[in-house]
């Protein structure tokens, strides 16, 4: 019955990170056992879409010439204007809260950061967040259950 409590905090958290440490706290798991988990289904996440982002890349180029859509619309400005302000360590920085692993490591990939960044840069990124989410709540997740 471990084994599945384990998936479901890894799985989770490779989807939607945030995820992660709500669902190990309302399992039962422990502090590390949820911090660990965060973080190995985030990093599932960044190598396999950082493999398949420069794929990818080339189909959404082809699609939008298709479709002959714009290349910026209000959101590609917002994470471009990142991009050239903080690199590839201000997305990493940002996947987490802001982004879903997947989409924070495509963008990485579509922009050409080099993986070897990408792996570095999003495995420091998901331990801060998830040992900082996964505090969060530990210790403040009872005080949202009576407002809610």
């Amino acid at each position: 019955m471990e084994v599945v409590k384990y998936l479901s905090v890894y799985l989770v958290s490779m989807v939607k990170f945030f995820g992660g440490p709500v669902t190990g706290v309302s399992l039962g798991l422990s502090y590390l056992e949820t911090m660990l988990l965060t973080v190995a289904g985030m990093m599932t996440s960044v190598l396999i879409f950082s493999v398949v982002g420069k794929a990818v890349s080339k189909w959404l180029s082809r699609r939008r010439r298709a479709r002959q859509k714009p290349v910026f619309c209000k959101k590609n400005r917002r994470i471009v204007h990142i991009w050239k302000r903080f690199g590839v360590s201000g997305v990493a920085f940002l996947t987490p809260i802001l982004f879903t692993p997947i989409f924070g490591t495509m963008v990485a990939a579509l922009l050409g950061a080099p993986r070897r960044h990408i792996y570095m840069h999003m495995l420091w990124s998901s331990f801060f967040w998830s040992l900082t989410l996964t505090f969060m709540v530990f210790e403040f997740g009872d005080l949202a259950s009576k407002f809610f």
